[in-house]
């Protein structure tokens, strides 16, 4: 108990009394003094081995033909080996290539072209610009004559006039006395008086106050709001 109880007693070391402490940890003792101009570091095997040269290898160019090992000569294939071997079977629906050149059967030889074949197998003729120096004779086009519908025939036929269409009206038409005699009433001279533009406030006054402002009196609704709150207002 005494032993424990001196330990006790005495002081804590001071650990400030290094004032130039080279790292931020407490050090029991002032850290060497470096003697050389740089830091020696000292290699760890990988590394060493990293930084040697690589050794360049030369290629050694292998015969084409090799010997075949007495193992490879003898080895059966497998059943399994053999099914991968096989070379993979086309689609059900597979069909080979058509041949380029097809025998024609006996009734495309001897069929006949209509007259509307004829007229679709006839080439386009572009229309040629003015000045060009090559022109071509218009082609007679084949017409199939065909019959025409009900509806046909009623969508072709051109629209009539109306009944009480009049036709165009003339440029110039006579005045009639009544419009060559009018008197202009003064509404209609009023209105036909130009607007007057005048600029933003231009001839505003904002103190003069109108004669219905002066002579309006409040509505008992504009009174009311006029008084201050109730809860607003002292007793005294």
């Amino acid at each position: 108990m005494s032993a424990r109880t001196q330990r006790l007693a005495q002081p804590k070391p001071n650990r400030l009394r290094y004032p130039d402490r080279r790292t931020v940890y407490w050090l029991d003792e002032l850290p060497p003094e470096k003697t050389g101009p740089t830091t020696k570091t000292e290699l760890t095997p990988r590394w060493a081995e990293l930084c040697r040269s690589k050794k360049f290898h030369t290629q050694v160019t292998r015969s084409p033909i090799w010997e075949v090992s007495e193992g490879a000569l003898r080895a059966v294939a497998s059943s399994r080996l053999c099914s991968l071997s096989q070379p993979r079977a086309p689609a059900a629906g597979w069909k080979p290539d058509r041949l380029p050149l097809t025998t024609l059967n006996r009734a495309t030889q001897t069929a006949v072209a209509t007259s509307r074949i004829c007229q679709l197998a006839q080439p386009k003729r572009s229309l040629l610009l003015e000045g060009s120096g090559h022109k071509f004779k218009p082609v007679a086009k084949t017409h199939v004559p065909c019959k025409a519908s009900a509806h046909i025939e009623l969508l072709a036929t051109p629209k009539h006039d109306h009944p009480k269409f009049e036709g165009e009206r003339s440029v110039c038409w006579l005045v009639s006395g009544a419009a060559r005699n009018y008197v202009a009433n003064k509404r209609l001279l009023e209105l036909s008086i130009p607007k007057e533009r005048k600029a933003l406030f231009e001839g505003y006054d904002p103190y003069i106050v109108s004669r219905a402002a002066r002579s309006a009196s409040p509505s008992p609704r504009i009174r009311q709001l006029c008084l201050p709150l109730p809860h607003k207002c002292s007793s005294n």
